[in-house]
């Protein structure tokens, strides 16, 4: 797959962790002029005010992750459910509402959210994480079809077992028990690498996927088929 975003100024958020780090060199070098915000976006003023800042934006990357609670269904409080979604859900409609209007007056954009298919497979002990991260594909359906007349293309990538850094550290990876959870887990029989993710990424970003509208494509090695 030949992709190229030239002449794109794409701008991607928590650049610095989860697929951020790749997503900005894959971009940069298929030529697209990136944006990079390293920002927590907790803070409910904040994504109005960095997208305000960046001026003329043609493809939102919303890439927002936190290290994964893992509590037991039954003991999770409020606490952990409130800053689960406040920092993976709540940012998701203030950038989106940040962005549209310059992109509805082009009648051009898109947007991409890095999700997690962890909101297409149950899976034991997380159910705050897989919540949040249901809530983010469900507005990215909603929102890709909302907008798709007016030329704006908003989907989702839902990810597992890809390989990094802020949910598959390396001593996670060199445990002899997660290679065996790998193996018996993931078809592809490894993790999906960060370049691949990241090349799929750009692909949805680029003029070549312009019929895509409100969708989510798991990326998980055929963990979430």
């Amino acid at each position: 797959m030949t992709t190229s975003l030239s002449g794109k100024r794409i701008f991607i958020t928590q650049a610095d962790t989860f697929m951020g780090p790749t997503l900005c060199q894959v971009f940069t070098a298929m030529g697209a002029e990136v944006i990079a915000d390293n920002q927590l976006l907790t803070d409910p003023a904040l994504p109005g005010q960095i997208i305000k800042a960046a001026g003329h934006i043609d493809v939102l990357v919303i890439n927002l992750a936190i290290p994964a609670p893992f509590t037991k269904g039954e003991l999770v409080g409020d606490d952990e459910w409130s800053a689960t979604f406040g920092a993976v859900v709540d940012p998701l409609p203030r950038l989106c509402t940040a962005v549209l209007p310059q992109m509805i007056e082009r009648q051009s954009g898109k947007i991409l959210v890095m999700g997690s298919a962890s909101a297409l497979r149950g899976m034991k002990r997380a159910s705050t994480y897989s919540a949040a991260r249901g809530a983010q594909l469900s507005y990215v359906q909603a929102m890709g079809v909302e907008m798709a007349p007016q030329g704006i293309q908003i989907n989702a990538i839902a990810q597992n077992f890809v390989d990094n850094p802020t949910y598959f550290p390396e001593e996670t990876k060199a445990n002899p028990a997660f290679q065996e959870r790998i193996k018996r887990e993931v078809p592809l029989g490894r993790l999906v690498s960060l370049q691949e993710d990241a090349q799929f990424a750009a692909y949805l970003c680029s003029d070549a996927a312009d019929c895509f509208v409100g969708q989510v494509f798991p990326v998980s090695g055929g963990w979430a088929v």
